[in-house]
């Protein structure tokens, strides 16, 4: 039997209300389809056998024409008709004819770090084994796991406070976040979309990722062309690099190196920049937790919407009213400052995650993860000034876990430099080890869901 959770009218704070939600809420889990996805896909249309048209996965929280648009979410699944129009990031794909397998996986309502998922399930990351399960990462954990698993060529995610990059580094594949108000959100499940919210692409290596922003923009490949050529080598490229506390030192080690591999002018960035992006990180939370108190406020008292979603929101609820407002005042000389930055370097490099992703607890420990994860992730100060940002595995030398992610933030508008920096990068990284992975999954061993695209 499922327990109904009492909901308190503020939260003290988002790690003391997890706990509280998540240890009084039984969790039911939706019956999996049959077949082999392991919950990367919430609605999966398998592609014919040797097919060769590109795969396209969507996350989904962007509507699909004929499918319900679920959010990750059980009550909205069971409540909401099916999307009458395919969101406008969809429609160069469809002009294209690329062949859309399925709606991928996410924590509900995109809120969440981990990528957990109680009741769709929670995508398996594909550096899992027996003894070591590990997070996919969140928001987008289900469309990191189809291109990494191999299912799809490229996947769809967003990005509000690190959705699309955090899942990309968890699983060891490519993403980038793109440039605030580059990529139409019309048609998209909403968590801050007027300072935050993007739309961007995932693919397991670079050139994936520049197929993928040519589905989002047209003529970018041909703007990635030009940046090649424009830059061809790393001597080129100056990087300022930025060292946060906190981080594994064998993580530090892996970005250096990869950074001097790639022939890059390296910059060390000073502790005043170092002290203007955590403050960054405080206000781009905010933001994001504030953002979700506007956008899904409506299903606080939903049955059917997950209790670690609700303390999200409720956490939003409390700091709308003063903190929301006071870290907006203070956005203008973030972005300001990193103008300045980039006055004097192409782009600003650190890890992605400042630890390797931690291991899925059992339920008690699920709320204090979702604090943990959001401490360790360094990506919402990106979306907190609108720029544009590159995620890149690289080897690393750890135990259970053989990849890092280099992230590389650039000016806004600069995605086709950033993917170029990071085919540079690819080029001279190294090898990973995708051998831990699981076996990728054919896609005739997983039959279709119930809800297929008009």
């Amino acid at each position: 039997m499922i327990k109904r959770c009492f909901l308190p009218a503020l939260p003290l704070s988002l790690g003391f209300w997890l706990s509280i939600f998540v240890g009084g809420c039984a969790v039911s889990e939706k019956p999996s389809d049959p077949g082999t996805h392991h919950h990367s896909f919430i609605d999966y249309w398998p592609p014919p056998k040797n097919d060769q048209q590109l795969r396209l996965a969507v996350k989904d929280n962007i509507d699909v024409k004929g499918v319900v648009t679920s959010a990750g979410s059980e009550y909205v699944e069971k409540t909401s008709p099916p999307a009458l129009h395919d969101a406008a990031c969809l429609a160069i794909a469809r002009q294209r004819n690329v062949r859309i397998i399925g709606k991928t996986d996410l924590s509900e309502f995109a809120v969440a770090p981990s990528g957990l998922n109680e009741y769709f399930g929670t995508p398996r990351n594909p550096f899992t084994k027996p003894w070591h399960h590990v997070i996919p990462g969140g928001s987008s954990c289900g469309s990191a796991v189809a291109v990494a698993n191999g299912m799809a060529d490229v996947s769809f995610g967003t990005d509000t406070a690190g959705s699309v990059r955090v899942p990309a580094a968890c699983c060891g594949v490519v993403g980038l976040k793109t440039t605030f108000g580059l990529i139409s959100l019309k048609g998209v499940f909403p968590v801050e979309p007027k300072h935050l919210d993007t739309v961007g692409p995932m693919g397991r290596d670079i050139a994936h990722v520049v197929l993928g922003m040519d589905l989002l923009k047209n003529g970018f490949a041909a703007r990635y062309d030009a940046a090649v050529s424009a830059k061809p080598s790393g001597r080129q490229i100056r990087v300022g690099r930025l060292y946060l506390s906190g981080t594994d030192p064998k993580i530090d080690q892996a970005i250096d190196k990869a950074l001097a591999a790639a022939g890059f002018q390296v910059v060390p960035l000073d502790n005043e920049f170092k002290s203007k992006w955590d403050q960054a990180k405080k206000d781009g939370n905010t933001l994001a937790a504030a953002g979700a108190w506007i956008s899904e406020g409506q299903y606080l008292l939903k049955w059917g919407v997950r209790a670690r979603t609700k303390a999200v929101i409720l956490l939003g609820r409390l700091l709308y009213p003063i903190q929301y407002r006071a870290a907006l005042q203070r956005r203008a000389a973030w972005q300001h400052t990193l103008h300045r930055v980039f006055q004097k370097v192409d782009f600003i490099a650190l890890p992605t995650l400042q630890v390797i992703p931690p291991r899925i607890p059992n339920i008690s420990g699920i709320a204090l993860l979702e604090a943990q994860v959001l401490n360790l992730q360094n990506t919402v100060p990106v979306n907190f000034a609108g720029n544009p940002a590159l995620v890149v595995p690289v080897p690393l030398v750890r135990e259970h876990f053989p990849v890092t992610s280099l992230q590389l933030v650039g000016p806004r508008l600069s995605e086709a430099e950033l993917l170029n920096a990071g085919r540079l990068i690819e080029l001279t990284a190294g090898p990973i080890h995708r051998s831990s992975r699981g076996t990728p999954v054919s896609a005739k061993a997983t039959s279709g869901s119930a809800r297929s695209p008009g």
